[in-house]
């Protein structure tokens, strides 16, 4: 088990096929009296093919079938609740075992805009129990940090995704930092690239940029693109809409990226949620295209998804529109990523914060 770096260790667990590294597969199928090519088998197809019950692996002896759901089985969550959205995004709200306080995550499949297309979809996953990074629109932060997940239950969300359905790319971008819990974040990746077979420029980890960290892990190369969540060109705004990077200087972040982008040689992209009356004035556009003037990067708006009692509201289409016409025309590369899945509370913390309760 890769230990936290913040909230204190996961309670212990049962242990569970994706807990267990390839080898430890194989010695513990060999204990059950099987072959290590069924152990193979197994992780194969759990995480090829997102298979989560041993009975549809009918490459194992039927017996042997049995006997491990028993005794080894390959998940540790549970699904709470599924929603599924007209578009076709599907919101899981997953559940993991042990610790006073529920640890529930939720992990958001969402297919291409055009089904016929033949794309896979993109999975945004979690990587920590609640966020201690707090931001006041946000609902993945309301009810505070209860822990970090551990590796195998971020690669669970990917199983769980892939049985859905097929997978193109994935963000690190739903409830929690993953830059503190960086360890099992990267473990869990490793897994993602080798054994699902998502390559490095399909994986984005986004993050509130601390800088002391990026510096620490640029000169590893690691393999996944990155977003840092600016939402303001403004400092002292800053300190409001992101309290956990409070006297962070903007400059401080964006210097950082900077340094990803040398270190790394892949472009970071910066995310601005945009919120009606709060920083998405036409000075916001300007003064954030001084902010990033010269820099290899892109910014991705993203209005704002309505949180009960927030006290934020969503932007005007035309408002948003506006608001990217004003990069462009400074030189920047803008897009707009309208969320998916709002209306069925798929859209990123919802789900969980009408289930779980406050922090105490």
């Amino acid at each position: 088990m890769v230990s936290n770096e913040a909230g204190g260790e996961a309670p212990k667990q049962a242990t569970t096929l994706l807990a267990l590294s390839p080898a430890e597969v194989a010695q513990r199928f060999v204990e059950l009296g099987l072959k290590p090519f069924h152990a193979r088998i197994a992780r194969k197809e759990a995480l090829e093919r997102g298979i989560t019950d041993y009975a549809r692996m009918t490459a194992l002896p039927l017996a042997a079938r049995e006997r491990l759901a028993a005794e080894l089985p390959i998940l540790s969550s549970v699904e709470v609740e599924r929603h599924k959205a007209w578009d076709g995004t599907t919101k899981l709200l997953l559940s993991f075992p042990g610790g006073a306080r529920p640890a529930t995550v939720e992990t958001v499949y969402i297919p291409p805009r055009e089904l016929a297309s033949g794309k896979g979809a993109t999975l945004c996953v979690s990587s920590q129990v609640g966020c201690p990074v707090a931001c006041p629109f946000c609902a993945s932060g309301r009810a505070g940090l209860v822990r970090n997940l551990e590796a195998h239950e971020i690669v669970e969300q990917y199983v769980r995704g892939r049985e859905v359905g097929a997978l193109a790319r994935s963000v690190v971008m739903g409830i929690g930092e993953p830059l503190l819990n960086y360890a099992n974040v990267s473990a869990a990746l490793a897994v993602v690239h080798d054994e699902m077979g998502l390559g490095s420029r399909k994986v984005t980890v986004s993050t509130v940029g601390f800088p002391e960290r990026l510096r620490r892990i640029a000169p590893d190369k690691p393999r996944f693109q990155l977003a840092i969540s600016l939402h303001t060109p403004d400092q002292e705004q800053r300190d409001e809409l992101v309290p956990a990077m409070k006297g962070v200087p903007i400059e401080e972040v964006l210097a950082a990226g900077d340094d990803w982008f040398e270190q790394t040689g892949r472009e970071v992209t910066y995310e601005y949620v945009l919120l009606a009356g709060c920083n998405d004035s036409f000075g916001h556009a300007e003064r954030l295209a001084q902010r990033l003037a010269r820099r290899r990067c892109t910014v991705n708006l993203i209005p704002f998804n309505p949180v009960d009692d927030s006290g934020f509201g969503r932007p005007t289409e035309l408002g948003v529109a506006r608001f990217h016409q004003t990069l462009v025309e400074r030189g920047l590369v803008a897009t707009v990523r309208w969320s998916r899945g709002v209306e069925n509370d798929a859209a990123c913390g919802q789900l969980r914060i009408r289930r779980q309760e406050p922090a105490q």
